[in-house]
């Protein structure tokens, strides 16, 4: 059977959700993200697109090429409300879909031109999400979903775009090389660097020169390039890690306050493990400093998920990490190697009361949120939780602005 491929992308999300809630925002410059000289910009209106602002830029330098934009925190919660109703529309009309990010979706309708016709399912679709949500969304609909991927984008803003069979190869030739996924900034300038601007250039060379040149990306580059692309649509993402970080507004060298942090971080992590019913066995805690020279440091220990365990591995790291001259611009802990399984009970060391100390405090925060129950020594990190359980199968929600 001949696939078919459905790309959907909400645009620009995070400015549409805010447009959608405060109507007074319509047609203004509009960044999103963190408020401070040190944020980033999550997301930002087509308007300011003009004056060279991009996501991920920070944010001072956004306000200084459009200084008349307005400035939005943006609240997580908030965003993944309304990515929830635009997947239960997706999940109600398609059988097999991915949630690949907070605003992205792919759908495999392969056989339903026997019924309905695919382009106009997916325009059907389309009209559906924006009349129930009010969000505007654009696709690409192709053979696979790199070529989709690549539609949606020349769609955009608020359109759609079909890619016939047999006319992969010509759609991407006259694109720029940086329009292929997966071509970051430096893959870019290494290609830029040999002369090549257009995907069609790529088409046109061996395979084995992408490769010496690019390694093993080089390869997959070429094949995005022609086309090529046999990843299937995945219907659930099984998280292999857990991670959180915080920049701080100011570097800082107080280290109660960065312990404190780093114990709320793990308080809250453990809690996620234990509510995902997962386990690690490979910790690890990364510095930058405010030199932007960044360092981390991992430990492999026993199967856990218990904070009491966590708590004092993650503090041994930090210490053995941190170098006391230096000021700290950001930290960070990640727990990774997960397993499936529940908090493992030490035969010496654990009694009734602490297992039943953490059931309680775990039933608390499923109640009444994350921070509702908290260590001492972790209170002053006002932002530290979460909104949903990071193992429900989709992708996590991405703010560029979290901050300390």
């Amino acid at each position: 059977m001949q696939k078919t491929i459905l790309h959907l992308d909400l645009d620009t999300f995070f400015v549409s959700v805010e447009r959608l809630l405060h109507s007074e925002l319509r047609n203004k410059p509009l960044l999103v993200g963190g408020t401070s000289d040190r944020g980033v910009v999550a997301a930002c209106s087509y308007e300011t697109r003009g004056f060279g602002v991009h996501s991920g830029m920070p944010m001072k330098m956004a306000r200084e090429l459009c200084p008349e934009a307005v400035v939005i925190r943006g609240n997580a919660g908030t965003y993944t409300k309304h990515s929830e109703l635009v997947t239960e529309i997706i999940r109600e009309k398609v059988p097999l879909f991915e949630k690949s990010s907070i605003d992205e979706f792919y759908a495999d309708l392969s056989g339903m031109d026997r019924f309905f016709g695919c382009y106009q399912y997916a325009s059907e679709l389309r009209k559906t999400i924006t009349r129930e949500t009010g969000l505007p969304i654009s696709f690409g609909l192709s053979v696979n979903k790199v070529v989709s991927k690549v539609a949606t984008n020349e769609a955009k803003p608020n359109n759609q775009l079909k890619i016939d069979l047999g006319y992969e190869k010509p759609f991407l030739a006259p694109l720029s090389i940086k329009k292929i996924p997966m071509v970051g900034d430096k893959t870019y300038q290494t290609l830029r660097n040999l002369g090549i601007r257009q995907v069609k250039t790529i088409q046109e060379m061996p395979m084995d020169i992408m490769q010496r040149v690019l390694g093993a990306n080089g390869e997959l580059i070429w094949k995005r390039a022609n086309g090529v692309d046999h990843s299937p649509v995945i219907p659930f993402h099984e998280r292999k890690s857990i991670s959180t970080e915080r920049t701080f507004d100011k570097d800082t060298i107080d280290v109660v306050r960065l312990k404190g942090i780093l114990v709320a971080m793990t308080e809250n992590l453990a809690f996620q493990l234990r509510r995902g019913e997962k386990l690690t066995a490979c910790i690890s805690v990364k510095i930058r400093y405010s030199d932007f020279n960044t360092y981390s440091k991992q430990l492999r220990i026993p199967y856990t998920s218990a904070d009491h365990i966590l708590i004092p591995r993650i503090l041994e790291l930090f210490n053995t990490l941190y170098n006391r001259r230096l000021l700290v611009r950001l930290v960070g802990i990640r727990f990774s190697n997960l397993v499936p399984g529940n908090y493992q009970i030490n035969l010496f060391e654990d009694t009734e009361e602490a297992l039943n100390l953490y059931a309680a405090m775990d039933k608390i925060r499923e109640r009444f949120g994350d921070k509702s129950v908290l260590r001492a020594a972790g209170m002053g990190a006002k932002t530290i939780g979460r909104m949903q359980n990071p193992f429900n199968g989709q992708p996590p929600v991405v703010l560029a602005h979290r901050k300390q």
